[in-house]
């Protein structure tokens, strides 16, 4: 099952290659809406403050509202699900640098240079004036940039991230398509076992993570504790005031679904008062 994670530039005709090869390769596309739904609901807020909080425009009433660390990590999970089912394009939203630890999925950048994405976005909105289509661009860039990095700790512009950067201002569509398609054809990117258990690893982390969140708060004697996932086994490192802490974090994580085995590292350490 092919899985792309695509970034596009605004104005670059990105979202023109998705669907393209979406139709060709009998893939779903998933954009930005659709996971936006989902973690609306999950968050407890409207669809349209996510919107605008991911694309840099929230109020700041609607950036109150939002929990950054649960919408990193929600968003972190969405992706990861959406991997998992296979047979998808997902276009944006920090798939790239969710994903980029999986082998089997193609990573996609689509640009194209400012005077290109101007004209389209032009012809888009119906505008007359570039410096408007340029602001808009501009402000969109800036605003992907800053969620993707506070988010998941990658440059979305880094070439380094992808396995592939499509310049559609140079190379028409078609054969961006034609090219994108020979590489998620071709051996290194289908899906096998190890992969499988890649993502149903980073999953699982995912889910660890969200429930350290949820059991252990700040000042609750637990510090920086940390889970790492294998084949279904997960270590956990960190430390804590007090042995039953320890077994606490244990019994917590070792129920999750699709946890085989536990390796619990957590050191006690002593607390300022002297006791342990």
């Amino acid at each position: 099952m092919a899985v792309i994670a695509m970034t596009r530039e605004m104005g670059s005709l990105g979202k023109d290659v998705a669907a393209a090869l979406a139709d060709q390769m009998g893939l779903k596309v998933v954009h930005h809406e659709l996971v936006e739904h989902g973690l609306a609901e999950r968050l407890g807020v409207q669809e349209s403050t996510v919107h605008r909080y991911l694309e840099g425009g929230a109020s700041l009433l609607e950036r109150w509202k939002i929990d950054k660390q649960k919408l990193s990590r929600y968003t972190t999970e969405e992706i990861l699900e959406l991997a998992r089912q296979g047979n998808v394009v997902i276009r944006g939203w920090g798939a790239t640098g969710v994903l980029r630890h999986i082998p089997n999925v193609l990573r996609v950048r689509v640009c194209a240079d400012m005077a290109f994405r101007e004209r389209v976005m032009m012809e888009r909105l119906g505008l007359t004036d570039a410096r408007v289509a340029r602001r808009e661009i501009e402000r969109n860039d800036a605003a992907h940039a800053g969620t993707v990095r506070g988010f998941f700790g990658v440059d979305w512009q880094n070439p380094l991230l992808y396995h592939l950067v499509l310049n559609t201002a140079s190379i028409p569509i078609g054969t961006c398509v034609k090219i994108v398609r020979l590489l998620a054809e071709s051996p290194a990117f289908q899906e096998t076992e190890s992969t499988r258990s890649a993502l149903a690893d980073k999953l699982l982390e995912s889910r660890i993570r969200a429930t350290l969140a949820g059991r252990f708060s700040i000042g609750m004697g637990v510090s920086s504790i940390e889970a790492t996932v294998v084949n279904g086994k997960m270590t956990l490192s960190g430390t804590a005031i007090h042995q039953q802490l320890v077994a606490d974090a244990e019994q917590a994580l070792g129920g999750i679904v699709g946890v085989t085995e536990v390796e619990n590292r957590i050191v006690v350490v002593r607390s300022h008062s002297g006791s342990v």
